[in-house]
């Protein structure tokens, strides 16, 4: 056999457990922010743009969920209720059923992409949020936004 070469049927070592002594711990303990995923601080992006729409239209929300979703699912053409960038669905307005509340569903992955840092992300979440709310109460989206 060369040298550098493998067999095939043998097993293949994992560098981070080459000696024995397990994976690593933690790179930041859990009350740190930096220890928190990605999705994590999405979802707080989500519940921190969230509150003050929230606060303000209460009563005309009781009935409608908030949802996270990593990406969005292969759609139907000219579905209502979704706010694209091109043709990749930001969120989505699903209305409710018998079976279920209305649900404003946000696609994490796609808008983490279309910012450019942090504070856009927030700008952006909240953006989309408004509109969808907007959309579920029959109302413009400057009136939710105000105040």
């Amino acid at each position: 056999m060369a040298r550098g070469s493998r067999r095939q049927d043998s097993p293949r070592r994992r560098n981070r457990d080459r000696h024995g002594r397990g994976l690593r711990g933690p790179l930041y303990p859990a009350t740190l922010p930096a220890a928190r995923s990605r999705a994590e601080r999405f979802d707080a992006l989500v519940i921190e743009a969230l509150e003050p729409i929230e606060a303000r239209w209460r009563t005309e929300l009781t009935q409608l969920d908030v949802a996270v979703d990593d990406v969005p699912e292969v759609q139907v053409e000219g579905e209502d209720g979704v706010v694209e960038d091109g043709n990749v669905p930001l969120a989505r307005l699903l209305p409710a059923g018998s079976d279920h509340r209305a649900r404003i569903v946000l696609y994490r992955r796609p808008l983490e992409a279309r910012a450019k840092d942090g504070a856009d992300l927030a700008d952006l979440v909240h953006e989309v949020l408004v509109e969808q709310v907007a959309n579920y109460l029959g109302l413009d989206p400057d009136v939710i936004d105000e105040g």
